[in-house]
């Protein structure tokens, strides 16, 4: 097998590994797709200062976010259901993580569950928990008891799902819009037609009980069954009011994943939270959104470094991250180029993953002219602006 050469390529290695309906719901976006494509053509115009006779000679990419020091200012973010795509997947991930020095962050809708994932890390794994709005206020409190258990030092709380997106690559690939037998045989076609997959995966994986939200299922275990949960249990009532359930239940550092606009920003930093990510949610939320290297400049001013300041949408390179961090984040978060790697090479590919993207970050920092990730700033951006 030939390696991928740069962290993109995986996303044709997963494409051929998954089954149709799998690879379409990781790469997909919402509506026509049009912030998805943003997130990725906007980041790329970004024009970053050539600088020569720096003395670039010892690049760190070391970094603190929320009290802990991390080898890069990368965090895998949280993907539903992406522990479907290699066995046991986001344990694997997991493990990749830990192992190049970078939190990994569980999604409420992943495949395995929180213990699960806990028990696969060394105790000392930075190991971070994302939380939606649920409707149920019980379940909600036991999903948050069992991420304290787990010794998760961090909570990344989405905003921007009050109701999910319409996404139609999941109707046409089958994934939704047909229940009952006809859209389970479909599947299963597709499953079939990728026999590596459906070996490792949908045999030796199992069981796949969808994970964190299995307890409030009855025991029923099919995509419809997810699907059918995530739209009755999501709630559109959310508000801001409702940080202060969160932090009646949380005291570690809390995130606010979903912010796009200055206005929510400052909003933010009044209501305590401790961070922000900038992120529209990889495009499958509102489409026409602006993308993240659009509206990140103007929320880095609106917090004025008040509270930590991470981004996510559009990521495919280490050159990427240091356009994201030269634009006023003080970390990133990659999406889907970790699940494209982890179908494509189990936790070795997601490793592989991030040690790419940790060559590449070196080499921009070097031809930028900075040694230390603190020294990454629009000073480092043509004309000294981005967006």
């Amino acid at each position: 097998m030939v390696l991928p050469a740069a962290p993109a390529d995986y996303r044709d290695a997963a494409r051929r590994r998954l089954p149709h309906f799998l690879f379409e719901y990781i790469d997909g976006g919402a509506f026509a797709e049009v912030t998805l494509r943003r997130n990725v053509e906007d980041l790329a115009t970004i024009a970053l200062r050539q600088r020569v006779l720096c003395d670039v000679a010892d690049i760190d990419l070391a970094t603190t976010l929320f009290g802990a020091t991390q080898a890069m200012p990368l965090a895998l973010a949280p993907i539903g259901l992406a522990g479907l795509v290699a066995r046991r997947g986001e344990v694997q991930a997991a493990r990749a993580a830990h192992a190049a020095g970078v939190p990994f962050i569980l999604s409420t809708v992943s495949a395995c569950p929180i213990a699960e994932v806990r028990a696969g890390l060394p105790a000392a794994a930075n190991f971070w928990f994302q939380l939606y709005m649920i409707r149920d206020r019980g379940f909600l409190r036991d999903l948050l008891a069992r991420a304290r258990e787990a010794g998760c030092p961090a909570l990344v709380f989405t905003v921007d799902m009050p109701v999910p997106g319409t996404r139609y690559r999941d109707y046409r690939s089958g994934l939704a819009g047909a229940p009952g037998l006809a859209g389970d045989l479909r599947r299963v076609a597709q499953a079939l037609a990728r026999p590596g997959w459906a070996w490792d995966v949908g045999l030796h994986g199992r069981p796949h009980a969808l994970g964190n939200i299995a307890p409030v299922l009855g025991g029923r275990t099919g995509l419809d069954d997810f699907f059918a949960w995530m739209r009755g249990n999501f709630d559109p009532g959310i508000a801001w009011r409702d940080l202060d359930f969160i932090r009646s239940e949380w005291t570690g550092p809390l995130i606010l994943k979903g912010i796009l606009d200055p206005e929510d920003a400052r909003q933010a930093v009044e209501m305590g939270a401790d961070g922000i990510i900038v992120s529209n949610h990889g495009g499958r939320q509102l489409d026409g959104a602006l993308s993240t290297a659009r509206a990140l400049p103007a929320v880095a001013d609106a917090v004025a470094g008040r509270l930590t300041l991470l981004a996510d949408g559009g990521v495919r390179s280490g050159l990427d991250v240091v356009r994201l961090l030269a634009l006023g984040a003080d970390g990133v978060l990659i999406g889907r180029l970790w699940p494209w790697a982890l179908a494509a090479g189990g936790e070795a590919g997601v490793a592989r993953l991030l040690a790419l993207l940790a060559a590449e970050m070196r080499v921009a920092m070097a031809l930028t002219g900075v040694r230390r990730v603190a020294d990454i700033g629009r000073n480092c951006l043509v004309g000294g602006a981005g967006g």
